[in-house]
């Protein structure tokens, strides 16, 4: 175990490209087992994903998950090896794999938090060596023969290359393979090989171009035998970041592939530029005219500078009287090269999200003083046309400027409703039951924050899904239904946010039975016969209800619809059931693209502005005598369209002086949150703005302000500030 800085530049890199690389592996996994087919192609991919991981690991010296990896590579060797994986191993392959994969992302995930690693083998090593020896048969010799040698390039991956290019970069942890013998000298090629010198640049701000070096020679040995590298030492030597940064990397490349196919995986490595293919490497001298042998330092290698088969033309041959040199102006060579390639650069890059709130908070500030500067109350009565001008010029920069910073921060679902794939997949197996998962609207975007926030609820819901309402095989093949269950994952947009809906086709919600439940458990408010439908739906959502009758690991526990409800109403949004029995159940979240930036009505209460959410409001009207009444305890209420709604007035929550005591001379605003509705009383209403959210000051967390419905603040653009109301807050309490 080492003792890793969890601000480690090299750190981060592991770190990410590890997360990447699992989530990878769970869709590969998951896709190839709903097709009932693991091809070729998937194989390889596997095989590369654990190779990368495991010399990355063995490199920062997270020894345990080196060599899960290690082992986990040496049973796809098998199974490529083999072509594929017999039925017999098919399912048991995935569940072990898929097991390993889990154990992977929690020790990363622990290397995150800055938790030790465990030093003790874990017991899937040992499964996963028997299910090697299982399918092997016991043939531990079965795959050695030398007249498998050439038979396929991938299968000598593992060899002297591993022994050469990754000694100092991991090899410790290379999976046992067929090795090219010592006296097998390149110029002798297998049939069908070919022989490469290659030529790469990383992108110049790419950082640790070791490390990628280290990546692409990981990827070329599954695809042939990589013979030397340069420079040789990519992990000991501290300057060959460095020069490869300033000189390229150089690899010498034995392969059954084409150029154009070299090539084309080259670049296909993260942080690849360009790839040229090069005569000799910086070190080797050319033939001399009369054919004279190679010089005696070339013997230590197996190359000895061979004929280059006629497959692989040189594009840049290096002069052989100024070897030294060529090697000092390798960059200016390869000029005309990387022109040619840089439309096809990839120019993403990754970005700390501490920075990107930062510009955010920025921008938002930025806002704030536009505002101030064109609303300053010092300009009142002048006629200023040029200011004015230049002032609408600034106002469209400003929400240029807003709207790109936002888009940056834009992330697609499509990541989070991957990792409800395995959900249903586990679950399925367990409770022995077949649903499709359907994904819709994995493109759409949202701010990071809320994606974030999301992946607890959507997982409440699908396992909710996939435990009370799709039915067992034996209940459901007594119903017109298709025996396959289905649940629906969708985003969309609709108008300024974001619609997400969870739907599934069981057996739906039983009104009369839920409301039994909250009458037994004493949640009732009101009558029975008076709660709607869509209210007794919404009694799912009170915190400690649930329909399970037994506990199981899944469900049963009364916590779920209640955290669904309050981890959505965090992010400012609402959540909505519907349901019809015995046809499937559908739950909405309705949720703001961004939290930095709002929509909101400014409002005015004895003096003081106020911000409500236009999420929130349904609509504002002037109220008429004959609409006003009392309920039975006295409180007041408003009738509307034939319901009747509670009145809320701010003064008497927040024991403001100088508001309008009469309704009638007030303005009311209908606002909601889920099954809450209420009417709010304003003086008046001062309009519709885009407002900064800014959170309180810590200090009154010790005042508990949050409680009495005060979510946030915002700067006006006249200097003042406004509250923002936190209208599920205030509904709730009064």
């Amino acid at each position: 175990m080492s003792d890793y800085d969890t601000n480690d530049s090299m750190l981060e890199l592991y770190l990410f490209e590890s997360t990447t690389l699992l989530e990878q592996l769970d869709e590969i996994l998951l896709q190839s087992e709903h097709d009932k087919n693991l091809s070729q192609d998937n194989i390889n991919e596997i095989f590369r994903t654990m190779h990368t991981i495991k010399g990355s690991s063995a490199m920062m010296s997270f020894n345990i998950i080196a060599e899960v990896s290690h082992k986990l590579e040496d049973l796809f060797f098998i199974v490529r090896d083999r072509g594929g994986v017999d039925e017999d191993y098919f399912e048991v392959l995935f569940d072990l794999v898929l097991r390993v994969s889990d154990f992977l992302k929690t020790e990363v995930d622990k290397i995150q938090q800055g938790e030790e690693l465990s030093d003790e083998k874990p017991p899937l090593v040992d499964e996963i060596l028997n299910l090697i020896a299982a399918m092997k048969g016991g043939e531990a010799e079965a795959a050695k023969p030398a007249a498998k040698a050439g038979s396929k390039a991938g299968k000598k991956s593992e060899g002297k290359a591993g022994a050469k290019a990754g000694a100092k970069a991991g090899s410790k942890a290379e999976a046992p393979a067929p090795e090219r013998a010592e006296d097998d000298a390149p110029a002798e090629l297998l049939e069908g090989e070919s022989m490469f010198r290659l030529h790469v640049y990383f992108t110049e701000d790419c950082q640790m171009e070791n490390i990628r070096a280290f990546m692409l020679v990981s990827k070329l040995q599954t695809m042939g035998e990589v013979l030397r590298i340069i420079p040789d030492d990519l992990e000991g030597n501290p300057e060959a970041a460095d020069i490869i940064k300033e000189r390229g990397f150089f690899c010498t490349f034995v392969t059954a592939l084409s150029r154009d196919e070299v090539e084309a995986n080259a670049k296909a490595t993260l942080s690849v530029d360009t790839v040229s293919f090069v005569d000799l490497l910086p070190d080797e001298e050319a033939p001399a005219a009369d054919d004279a042998p190679p010089a005696p330092a070339q013997a230590q290698t197996p190359e000895r500078a061979p004929d280059r088969p006629a497959e692989a033309p040189a594009e840049a041959p290096a002069p052989p009287a100024e070897a030294p040199k060529a090697q000092a102006s390798a960059p200016k060579a390869a000029d005309g090269d990387k022109s040619e390639h840089k439309p096809t650069k990839q120019n993403l890059i990754n970005v700390d999200l501490n920075k990107l709130d930062v510009l955010m908070n920025l921008v938002g500030e930025l806002v704030i003083t536009e505002s101030m500067v064109s609303g300053s109350p010092d300009l009142a009565g002048l006629e200023l046309e040029n200011f004015h001008k230049a002032a609408r010029q600034l106002r469209k920069l400003t929400d240029e400027i807003q709207d790109t910073v936002m888009s940056v921060r834009m992330m697609p679902v499509a990541t989070t409703f991957q990792k409800m794939r395995r959900i249903v997949r586990d679950m399925g197996k367990q409770l022995d039951k077949e649903v499709e998962l359907t994904l819709e609207g994995e493109s759409t975007e949202v701010d990071k924050t809320i994606i974030d926030a999301l992946g607890d609820p959507l997982m409440h819901l699908v396992r909710n899904a996939m435990d009370h309402a799709i039915e067992l095989k034996a209940d459901r093949a007594n119903t017109s239904k298709p025996p396959v269950g289905s649940i629906v994952l969708s985003a969309q947009n609709v108008g300024g946010d974001i619609l997400i809906s969870v739907s599934d086709d069981g057996k739906g919600l039983d009104a009369e039975y839920i409301i039994a439940k909250a009458r037994d458990r004493g949640l009732l408010t009101k009558p029975e016969s008076e709660y709607s439908e869509k209210e007794i739906f919404n009694l799912l959502m009170l915190p400690g209800f649930s329909t399970k009758e037994q506990v199981t690991e899944f469900s049963g526990r009364g916590v779920g619809m209640d955290v669904v409800k309050k981890n959505i109403e965090k992010i400012g949004g609402i959540v909505t059931i519907e349901s019809v029995k015995g046809r499937g159940t559908t739950v909405y979240f309705k949720i703001p693209l961004t939290l930095a930036i709002i929509a909101s009505m400014e409002i005015e209460a004895g003096g003081n502005t106020y911000a409500i959410p236009i999420v929130n409001i349904r609509e504002s009207f002037k109220a008429a005598e004959s609409q006003l009444l009392s309920d039975p305890d006295g409180n007041e209420m408003i009738m509307i369209r034939g319901a009747a709604y509670p009145i809320i007035r701010l003064h008497r929550i927040f024991n403001i002086d100088g508001c309008i005591e009469n309704v009638v001379d007030g303005i009311l605003l209908l606002v909601d949150s889920g099954d809450r509705l209420a009417c709010i009383l304003a003086d008046k209403l001062l309009g519709k703005h885009q407002v900064v959210v800014k959170p309180l000051p810590s200090y009154l967390s010790h005042y508990d302000v949050k409680s009495t419905g005060i979510a946030g603040c915002t700067i006006l653009g006249d200097g003042s500030i406004s509250l923002i109301l936190d209208v599920p807050r205030i509904l709730t309490q009064y």
